[in-house]
């Protein structure tokens, strides 16, 4: 039985512990039933993934995101509306109130950071990008007022992403999330002094040119995550991804950039409580 198939094997434990920077724990794969958050989190504690980001980004789940922080101290929130979700509530008349959701739940203090909002062009036709661009700059302004780090979702989107940045001013601490692109959009990212986020496709054998662009990004500028339950790292691509896989991405993350893992795992938890703060 393959790795693929057969029951997850626990990641060796890292060294020195990490944060998941951005995961959905309320959120069921392909159907299935959302997992159990504190059992999730024992696991992730189990293997050196102590605290996680967890993000609500529609309006129920961003209700949900700060119930589960308050609940759970290991877990700070990131609440927005995904730019896939932003389309439709233009079209309903609803995305000014539901940005006034945003930025009420986003003066919580267990909510951390605004995001994911973004740009989202493969999924969203193009007659709804207005709306995504409407609702990214309104994102970005919420966190400058609110004081707090913004997650953005970049997907098939890159030149609009760094141009609505530029024009609007990006806040003090900037996060690709997910991080897709290449060498230069890298190089220019951390030009802006953004951090860049690697989920589990950074170790997808297919994945020789996000690894390069992972080469080129400073330890001061690097964050880790699952995006769970999707993008599971290998070996257990295309599985429910959770957060105690983590450590399978941060070893291929310190092979990249020619560390050890205990030099990586400090510079990945310390770039998380200078965004974040403490937990």
């Amino acid at each position: 039985m393959s790795a693929a198939d057969g029951p997850l094997r626990p990641a060796d434990p890292l060294p020195l512990p990490v944060v998941d920077n951005h995961c959905h724990l309320d959120m069921g794969r392909a159907g299935e039933t959302p997992p159990d958050v504190a059992e999730v989190l024992r696991a992730a504690r189990a293997v050196g993934v102590d605290r996680v980001v967890h993000i609500g980004c529609d309006r129920p789940a961003i209700a949900a995101a700060v119930a589960l922080a308050e609940q759970h101290p290991r877990l700070v929130a990131g609440v927005a509306i995904h730019p896939n979700e932003a389309p439709e509530l233009a079209a309903q008349g609803h995305l000014a109130s539901a940005l006034d959701d945003v930025e009420l739940a986003a003066r919580h203090p267990r909510v951390r950071v605004v995001g994911e909002t973004g740009l989202d062009y493969f999924r969203t036709e193009p007659s709804g990008r207005a709306a995504q661009q409407e609702a990214f700059r309104a994102h970005i302004d919420i966190a400058k007022r609110c004081e707090l780090p913004l997650q953005i979702h970049d997907r098939d989107a890159h030149d609009d992403v760094l141009r609505i940045l530029a024009a609007e001013g990006a806040p003090a601490h900037t996060v690709l999330h997910c991080f897709s692109g290449g060498i230069d959009m890298a190089r220019e990212c951390v030009d802006r002094g953004y951090y860049l986020s690697f989920s589990g496709t950074v170790t997808f054998k297919n994945a020789r040119e996000l690894r390069d662009a992972l080469a080129v990004v400073p330890l001061g500028q690097l964050l880790v995550e699952t995006d769970a339950p999707y993008l599971a790292p290998t070996p257990y691509r295309g599985r429910t991804n959770a957060p105690a896989l983590v450590p399978f991405t941060v070893r291929v993350m310190a092979s990249v950039k020619a560390v050890d893992v205990p030099t990586m795992c400090a510079a990945l938890s310390d770039n998380a409580e200078r965004l974040y703060g403490p937990w």
